[in-house]
């Protein structure tokens, strides 16, 4: 026996029991104090035990003080104390999920039992101030602080009745501190990047021009809020059908091959967009392999064996469903991690309304610009769009020593065609003309309808008399080719005037000016092109 000459105040004389004294090794969990360990010699050579509850107890209390300990480090400390007071073999810290009801090993010592946590749960059977639970060589301790309970303490050892109440109460005390102040560490951490995660998507989901920007943001931030490998998404039409399809973490060839497979397909064929969209909340999945999926869909092409499921709800029903996981291997979700896609899918859904409102308020607006300055029997730029580009060309030209040419068009035999097929033919006649003027003149020159049977076009590029004058000769013989209007052959032509910068003005109305009444001299001649104060080019 190893003995030491160290006389220690938490010690005490080692008595031999007296006849009809309780068998020590008989008292169970709240009797009085039993000692174990070396044992030390005091003063006079008594042989003295030290107090392991006492030591066990001090060295939490010093340990707490100076320390922000996590709960491992709180288990290996008590562990060897509670070796030598009841021969532990092993000890496992539950923590208690409050949201859900479920626990989770926070740390364990020794090999851990298969009927661990349904002996830890038994605990719960007792009244939350009662006494350990004691199932034959394991002991289930309640974790509690503040009058909640924060998790389970299982102890497996022989002599589980050598400690001491207050000991394990104690004990059972600075675990459960342990947890709180970790689990209100985890909980400030996560309002932390839960909040910082929304404000960034905010701030750059409000820049996002259309819906398909905002699901690719969308889908990088629920791939940064839940640090996945993989985030991928769909976004369905007013049918139910899948639109569009999008996704981060995974090869280029991967996401070609789902979005061919899932394009123009009903999002209802997945059990997984079933049960999301349904019930309208996110669907947390650990193990994919148990999980009803789409043939080809996202979560088998990508190779999800965990993921989240966030549905996107705005106030008109389901716009599409965002999915978030890893291919490594599978994860078990926490309570927050659902209260966080919650918070994303409620999040993104007001993005993706907001790029919604932003994409058709952009439509609008450049419909009406379009309306503002086209024609609308024609579709060609209007008179106003060609006074703008006229004006922008004309000092372009003035800058670069340049020309340009405006050429007035006005249609030969169009009132006949009024007045003998009807209106609606000449509506149909001007149409046919626009597309014929079109494929006559080259971007980036212009084709206008000003109004009537009167069209204009502007060329740009430093056009000369001959190069001008060859542009109209090709737009009379263009318009003299017969037009089938209901069946019947119409057949007309044109007088055009030629202008141009800076020739016959420097200004777009001195050009206007001039075309116009080139224009009349080429239909006072009998149609054709008139340039200057020249003979018409041709005549029809």
């Amino acid at each position: 026996m190893n003995r030491t000459h160290i006389a220690t105040l938490n010690s005490c004389p080692v008595t031999q029991p007296r006849p009809g004294d309780a068998d020590p090794s008989a008292m169970s969990v709240g009797s009085e104090m039993q000692t174990a360990g070396p044992e030390v010699e005091g003063a006079g050579g008594q042989i003295m035990m030290p107090d392991r509850h006492g030591l066990l107890l001090a060295e939490l209390v010093a340990f707490m003080t100076k320390d922000t300990p996590s709960v491992q480090h709180v288990l290996d400390l008590t562990a060897p104390h509670l070796r030598a007071i009841a021969g532990l073999t092993a000890a496992t810290v539950f923590e208690l999920d409050s949201e859900t009801g479920m626990m989770t090993v926070s740390a364990r010592i020794g090999e851990p039992g298969r009927r661990d946590q349904l002996v830890a749960g038994k605990v719960f059977r007792a009244p939350a101030g009662g006494k350990p639970v004691v199932n034959g060589e394991q002991m289930s301790v309640r974790l509690r602080i503040g009058g909640q309970t924060v998790g389970v303490l299982l102890l497996t050892g022989p002599a589980l009745d050598q400690l001491q109440l207050d000991t394990v109460s104690t004990m059972a005390l600075h675990f459960a501190t342990t947890l709180q102040g970790l689990a209100a560490e985890k909980q400030r951490q996560f309002v932390a990047h839960s909040s910082a995660t929304i404000r960034e998507m905010f701030e750059q989901g409000m820049n996002a021009d259309d819906v398909e920007s905002a699901a690719e943001l969308l889908a990088r931030s629920c791939a940064t809020a839940f640090r996945t490998e993989h985030a991928a998404l769909h976004l369905i039409d007013a049918e139910g059908r899948i639109r569009y399809v999008h996704g981060v973490g995974f090869p280029e060839e991967t996401l070609r091959s789902v979005t061919g497979n899932l394009l123009g397909q009903a999002a209802a064929d997945s059990p997984v967009w079933r049960n999301a969209a349904e019930k309208g909340e996110p669907m947390l999945v650990a193990d994919a392999g148990a999980t009803k999926v789409r043939a080809g869909g996202l979560i088998q092409s990508i190779g999800f064996q965990s993921f989240i499921a966030m549905p996107l709800m705005s106030g008109q029903g389901p716009v599409g469903i965002v999915m978030c996981g890893d291919s490594s291997g599978t994860r078990d979700w926490t309570a927050q991690d659902r209260i966080f896609a919650q918070q994303l899918a409620f999040e993104g859904t007001l993005i993706m309304d907001s790029a919604r409102m932003r994409e058709a308020a952009a439509v609008h607006m450049s419909e009406l610009t379009r309306q503002a300055n086209h024609d609308s029997l024609t579709g060609l730029p209007n008179r106003k769009m060609l006074l703008d580009r006229a004006e922008s060309a004309v000092e372009i030209a003035s800058g670069t020593g340049t020309r340009v040419a405006l050429l007035l068009l006005d249609l030969n035999g169009f009132k006949q065609v009024n007045d003998t097929i009807g209106h609606h033919a000449g509506d149909v006649l001007l149409q046919l003309v626009a597309k014929r003027l079109q494929g006559v003149v080259r971007r980036p020159d212009l084709v206008a309808r000003l109004g009537g049977d009167e069209f204009a076009v502007l060329l740009t590029g430093d056009p000369d008399h001959a190069a001008a004058a060859s542009v109209g000769t090709r737009i009379c013989e263009r318009l003299r080719e017969p037009f089938d209007i209901e069946g019947e052959p119409v057949r007309i032509g044109a007088s055009i005037g030629v202008a141009l910068f800076p020739e016959h003005g420097t200004e777009v109305t001195e050009l206007i000016r001039a075309a116009d009444t080139y224009m009349y001299q080429a239909k006072r001649g009998g149609g054709g092109v008139c340039l200057a104060e020249s003979q018409p080019v041709i005549s029809d």
